[in-house]
């Protein structure tokens, strides 16, 4: 039997786990994460540039609830602790983020007011939401949305970076405002944790195997397969 007609249980790398027919995982092929070379999954090392190889990253979803939990527990010091504190002759007043959009909104400043809120409350809980489905639809078994759950991956991992605009303000104030005792402005242990809930929320998406969301996909026809196998022997 030739690997392109072989089973779905084929390729199992000693997990036990079955792939859908008509894949590289059913026909016991690995793709290499940093050139991507198609090479046997029973190979430890990529032949081409030596990185690790697996079918599917172990322990992928356990992973990445744990760090989506890490980051949730970070977010709520992000929120409620001040992000940072203005002194301004000798008088102190503190900030949180979400105060911080209500001051500028107060201010009229509504274009700034509206990119804080995005960045700094929409994303994170987009995307908090957005990995605890994802992980959800896969151990559940989902056999629908494949590709609009990928989408939904592919924007989460992009705009997780942006979440650090708030941190970015934060800093630069913090190094242009010092004033002595006219006006100063520092940092609060909220920049801290929310820095940490970004760079969590990060890790939790790149620990998250996409392809485990097709692994619960329709077997490819046999007629594809062997019009996909008649491609390769003509090339």
């Amino acid at each position: 039997m030739s690997a392109a007609h072989a089973p779905a249980h084929a390729a199992t790398q000693g997990t036990g786990a079955a792939y859908p027919s008509g894949t590289a995982a059913a026909a016991g092929l690995a793709t290499c994460h940093i050139c991507y070379k198609l090479a046997p999954a029973s190979e430890h090392a990529c032949p081409r540039c030596g990185a690790g190889m697996h079918v599917r990253a172990a322990n992928s979803l356990q992973r990445t609830m744990a760090l989506v939990i890490t980051a949730t527990l970070l977010y709520i010091p992000a929120n409620i602790l001040p992000i940072m504190t203005t002194t301004a002759l000798g008088t102190p007043e503190e900030s949180t983020i979400l105060g911080g959009v209500v001051l500028l909104i107060g201010m009229g400043s509504w274009p700034i007011a509206a990119v804080i809120f995005f960045a700094s409350v929409m994303i994170p809980t987009g995307k908090l939401i957005s990995i605890v489905w994802l992980c959800w639809s896969v151990s559940s078994g989902q056999k629908t949305s494949f590709q609009q759950r990928t989408v939904m991956y592919r924007v989460t991992e992009f705009v997780g970076k942006w979440s650090m605009v708030d941190v970015f303000v934060v800093s630069i104030l913090v190094a242009l405002i010092q004033l002595g005792g006219l006006l100063t402005i520092t940092a609060g242990a909220a920049a801290i944790a929310f820095g940490g809930v970004v760079v969590v929320t990060m890790l939790a998406a790149e620990s998250f195997d996409p392809r485990l969301i097709w692994d619960h996909g329709v077997d490819v026809p046999a007629k594809t397969e062997e019009a996909e196998v008649d491609k390769g022997e003509v090339r």
